[in-house]
């Protein structure tokens, strides 16, 4: 059985963004999920000089090991004034130093949410223009606007087109 990695780039926890990472990792067949929180991976800004000093933080290590045991990996970005979270850019900048291609050239779909209509859109253009550099083999993307109108916590996402989008990706992806 093959294994999705799904999280949410917040630290936030009642992310809507794990919420929709979660029910898009759950639409692939024949798969298990594990979701990731970014709290348990909480560790100091970033520095190039605290990483002379100390190194790098054993949880920046320990969550590329998780990333390296996905078959793909799903995640979903929060946007904060326009581009990531505090929370996900540390482990990013963290676990970059360990390996530049952090995604370790695993299939990744791309998404992202916000209760207003743009669905996170900013962040979601930087992480498609950004992630095939840091060895993510990016093989769709998608924003959900207008969360709480468009996703029931018990049925996902509720608007008929929109979920048949995100179907189409996680279908595109052979396991």
């Amino acid at each position: 059985m093959k294994k999705i990695i799904a999280f949410g780039a917040s630290s936030s926890k009642t992310s809507i963004n794990k919420q929709l990472a979660v029910y898009a990792a759950h639409q692939f067949q024949n798969a298990t999920v594990e979701v990731l929180d970014l709290n348990d991976y909480e560790m100091q800004i970033f520095s190039s000089d605290r990483e002379a000093t100390t190194g790098i933080p054993q949880q920046a290590q320990d969550f590329y090991a998780k990333l390296g045991t996905a078959d793909a990996i799903v995640i979903s970005f929060a946007e904060h004034n326009g581009a990531y979270t505090a929370a996900f850019k540390n482990i990013f900048d963290w676990t970059s130093r360990i390996n530049a291609k952090n995604f370790q050239e695993k299939p990744v779909i791309l998404l992202s949410t916000s209760p207003g209509p743009r669905g996170g859109s900013s962040v979601l253009e930087i992480a498609k223009a950004r992630f095939p550099f840091q060895g993510a083999i990016v093989k769709g993307s998608f924003s959900l606007p207008s969360f709480y109108e468009n996703f029931d916590v018990t049925n996902g996402i509720i608007n008929e087109d929109l979920k048949n989008q995100l179907l189409g990706i996680v279908n595109s992806i052979e396991l």
